[in-house]
């Protein structure tokens, strides 16, 4: 639309139309600056960023020595304390007066009560106590408070209600003497400094609380090369807290693909004229910065300037006053002194330099005043200093340049360093006025940006259908910030967009913008486009590269697979420019499809995919994992070796040499089982012989009985001594077993 309706519409205020009325005008009233009377200092640029804080620049013309005030609200002082800055032309800053934060219990420092006995009478007469008081009414008492005690008594009636009183005890000339405080018709200190402690206080507590500004006086020195003191501008800026900016856009493109007036991309103040904006594949983006104004006072004719970026911001306690822990020692008692002996002295060497007590500038004879002046007025004032990095750091939109910096002031303390990062301004080329609580839509391009219609498949958002989408290319030389985004359609081209005069316009749907770098383009989804489906088939799987076989180890190179098969039902209404995002897997490789190096985000590749209106589609994605298997055969059984064997996918001479040590592994097993079966057999004879032990015990001697035990006693030994000599072979038969697997093992190399 013309540059005369979109200035136009930045007017927009969405603020109570009685601000309007009280004088603060839209964009495009009176110029900023001008000349300031009374070293009153007046606001003439801001500066939004959205690391949540704002930049203020106030503005006065001096002469000689001044002293500038400058009122900022109680919760910015902290802020200003911290960023506070002087440029000037061609003097210098002396010093910053603020007046002391004085909290409360500065006040009642010196007081013999606190903030809290204020809380009531009755706390306030028990931190008095000793104090002399004198009741008023009917029954009139004097005398030093001694205390005041709580008491709880019975209402007249039968409901049993309570109240609670405080009895005050006096001591009088008469001797102790009560009262009921809540009964005296008055109760005043006698003493007046008292009464006046308690005024003094009364007084701070309301103070603090009506205290909500504080008043900043900044000394503006004349500038010190002799000459005759002339005038020149001062400003002082600050950062201080605010709302953060947002950001929005709408984006209107033409189905027809047939020109529509849009905005130059220049960023120049209208013309009144058209300008032919995007043609097919474009699109004409608006944007707008969406800020309030709540910094405490009304903007007029302000310069105004948005920053994107994401810069540090810090806060700290100023204005608050901190006192340091000491710890405490015991007091010093004189006592018996013992001196140490004395050692002798030694010679300093006078040219170390940690040892000697002045500065190199004392040394050299330069008077301490001296070294501490201000550097020498510069023969132009407003001469540019070096700049200390080669890159800006911040970079300007189209809309155009800040004001230029002025040369800062002479400040007597340490140089700070610089510090760095990349940020776009957006500066409006106008003086803005917006009234405090109010809120103000600016524009921040106007423009057309290459656009190309795609169907985006995110199958963690819908795992039927993909989400009708938009590739916006950022084709200028400035980011733009994130932010919402609007999307019209329009089916003509005639007419500025959102008009029905020369064609309808349609709402389409939303979509969510993040920054958008120079160069670059974003994937803008806002609505779902049911007319596509697609289903997804996962196919796992592994392949074996390599099978090698070396001092009883086997090593596989495997190679797992994933494959994941789309099939793509097109739209019965035209072609589609399907992207597929296939989810990235950490450690995996994609391996199909390989024609091209697709794009890829920080969790998925973005696989393109033609699809032809009412056809269907498909597109295999694989990923590939490279990794090793080492199997130690030693380790194995019998059958899990020969499980291995049998796998088709080994060379033949590698699984005939599996199959060999599966054999030699049974024989060596079947050795161990003969070993173990010698082992029961032999616990067993000696359990029973045992028992036959017992059964000695018990029987006669002579006996029949006692007689066979003896017996069966001599064949246990018996086998026992034959057992003994079968488990020496079988364990001699075992071990060669085993040796002839690990000589066949170690030999076998593949």
């Amino acid at each position: 639309m013309p540059r005369a309706i979109l200035l136009a519409s930045t007017a927009l205020l969405m603020a109570a139309p009685a601000a309007l009325a009280a004088g603060y005008g839209p964009i495009g009233g009176q110029p900023a600056g001008g000349q300031m009377a009374g070293g009153q200092l007046t606001l003439t640029r801001v500066l939004l960023s959205t690391g949540g804080v704002g930049y203020f620049e106030y503005e006065a013309t001096v002469s000689g020595d001044a002293d500038l005030s400058l009122e900022v609200r109680r919760d910015q002082v902290d802020d200003v304390l911290k960023s506070i800055v002087v440029y000037d032309d061609k003097g210098g800053v002396g010093t910053i007066g603020l007046a002391g934060a004085e909290p409360l219990d500065t006040a009642f420092r010196e007081l013999p009560f606190s903030a809290g006995d204020l809380s009531s009478p009755a706390a306030l007469l028990n931190a008095m106590r000793g104090a002399e008081v004198t009741s008023g009414g009917s029954r009139q008492l004097t005398g030093r408070l001694m205390s005041v005690t709580e008491e709880t008594v019975r209402l007249p009636g039968s409901d049993g209600a309570t109240a609670t009183r405080h009895r005050v005890t006096l001591m009088t000339a008469e001797g102790l003497r009560q009262l009921v405080l809540e009964e005296a018709d008055a109760l005043r200190f006698t003493d007046p400094a008292v009464q006046a402690q308690i005024d003094r206080a009364l007084s701070a507590v309301a103070e603090n609380a009506r205290r909500e500004r504080r008043r900043l006086t900044v000394h503006s020195r004349a500038p010190q090369d002799g000459q005759a003191a002339g005038e020149r501008r001062v400003r002082v800026g600050y950062v201080a807290e605010m709302p953060l900016w947002k950001a929005t856009y709408r984006l209107s493109m033409a189905q027809n693909g047939q020109p529509q007036t849009g905005q130059p991309a220049t960023g120049q103040p209208a013309t009144g004229q058209p300008a032919t904006g995007p043609k097919e594949g474009s699109g004409a983006l608006q944007g707008w910065a969406v800020l309030e104004n709540l910094s405490g006072e009304d903007w007029q004719g302000v310069d105004l300037t948005v920053v994107s970026g994401n810069p540090v911001t810090l806060r700290q306690a100023l204005y608050t006053p901190y006192f340091v822990e000491r710890p405490e020692v015991p007091v010093e008692v004189l006592g018996r002194v013992l001196p140490t002996a004395d050692e002798g002295t030694v010679t300093l060497n006078d040219a170390r330099p940690a040892m000697r007590p002045q500065s190199e500038a004392s040394r050299a004879g330069v008077p301490p005043a001296t070294a501490m002046a201000p550097p020498p007025p510069q023969a132009t004032p407003m001469a540019a200093a070096p700049a200390p990095m080669a890159e800006p750091l911040a970079k300007v939109a189209p809309y155009g340049t800040a004001a230029g910096t002025p040369a800062m002031a002479a400040v007597r303390g340490a140089e700070a360093g610089a510090a760095e990062g990349a940020q776009v301004l957006f500066h409006y080329p106008q003086p803005v006025s917006v009234p405090n609580g109010g809120t103000l839509m600016m524009p921040i391009i106007a423009r057309a940006l290459p656009v190309e219609r795609v169907a985006l498949y995110q199958p963690g958002t819908d795992a039927r259908h993909p989400l009708a989408s938009l590739r916006l290319r950022n084709d200028g030389d400035t980011a733009l910030p994130p932010g919402l985004l609007t999307f019209y359609d329009r089916n003509t081209a005639a007419g500025a967009v959102g008009t029905t005069a020369a064609g309808s316009t349609a709402y389409v749907g939303d979509a969510r913008m993040a920054t958008l770098p120079a160069g670059d383009s974003r994937l803008l989804s806002f609505a779902v486009d049911q007319a596509v489906t697609i289903d997804r088939e996962e196919k796992p799987g592994r392949r074996l590269s390599r099978a090698t076989l070396a001092d009883g180890v086997l090593t596989l190179s495997v190679t797992d697979r994933q494959s994941t098969v789309y099939t793509v039902a097109g739209a019965p209404d035209g072609d589609r420019s399907v992207v597929i995002e296939h989810p990235r897997r950490a450690g995996w490789e994609l391996a199909e499809p390989a024609d091209n190096k697709p794009e890829a985000t920080a969790g998925a590749y973005r696989l393109p995919l033609a699809v032809p209106a009412g056809k269907t589609v498909t597109l295999t994605a694989t990923l590939e994992r490279p990794r090793q298997e080492r199997i130690v055969l030693t380790d194995l059984s019998a059958d899990q070796i020969a499980a291995r064997a049998s796998a088709p996918e080994l060379p033949p001479e590698l699984r005939q040499a599996l199959t060999t040590l599966a054999g030699l592994r049974a024989a060596v097993a079947e050795k161990d089982r003969r070993i173990a079966d010698l082992e029961r057999e032999r616990t067993e004879r000696i359990a029973d012989q045992d028992r036959l032990r017992e059964n000695l015990k018990a029987l006669p001697a002579g006996s029949d009985l006692h007689k066979r035990t003896l017996g069966k006693m001599a064949e246990a030994e018996t086998r026992l001594d034959g057992l003994t000599r079968d488990m020496t072979t079988a364990r001699a038969e075992a071990e060669a077993a085993r040796q002839t697997l690990r000589e066949r093992v170690k030999a076998m190399v593949i």
